[in-house]
């Protein structure tokens, strides 16, 4: 069985290793692709497909008559033509946890961004602006602590739920 991976450049960026993967067939992944060269690179072979945001659409399952299966490598699949897939066979799968940490965590990092105006600051210590200070304490934009603040979270799905 023949194994395409069209965007693995942001998905290997955490050393992630295929080494399993290839082990069922004929695995080529691809850091990125150009959306017209997809179907020179998934063929007429037996295919499983895994994309992150290669669109992936009717006329590209038409023309790839053996693709049996589409993983998603991210949360959504809005780039698949589901109703194509549901019609032609194609199982179609994603990962909807796979960035429950990180997007957590970055709720964190933006969280103290509006308290703590570190982009702000930095780029005003940048500009020397600290070094020229009339004050011992520089304050570009006053602080806001946290203590005895409420967050207030829309949705408690898993993401909700991890913040």
């Amino acid at each position: 069985m023949k194994i395409v991976n069209l965007d693995t450049y942001t998905i290997s960026l955490d050393d992630l290793e295929w080494t399993d993967l290839a082990k069922l067939g004929d695995l080529t992944n691809y850091d990125r692709i150009a959306q017209e060269d997809v179907i020179d690179a998934i063929g007429t072979a037996e295919v499983a497909l895994f994309t992150s945001k290669v669109k992936i659409t009717r006329q590209i399952m038409d023309a790839c008559p053996n693709l049996k299966f589409i993983g998603v490598t991210a949360t959504g699949y809005d780039n698949i033509d589901i109703a194509a897939a549901k019609e032609k066979g194609i199982a179609v799968c994603n990962v909807p946890a796979y960035s429950t940490e990180a997007v957590a965590q970055h709720t964190f990092a933006l969280l103290l961004e509006i308290t703590n105006n570190v982009g702000l600051h930095n780029q005003a210590v940048q500009d020397h602006k600290w070094e020229n200070a009339i004050d011992f304490c520089f304050v570009e934009k006053p602080l806001m602590q946290l203590s005895e603040k409420s967050l207030g979270i829309v949705g408690y799905g898993s993401i909700g739920k991890r913040v």
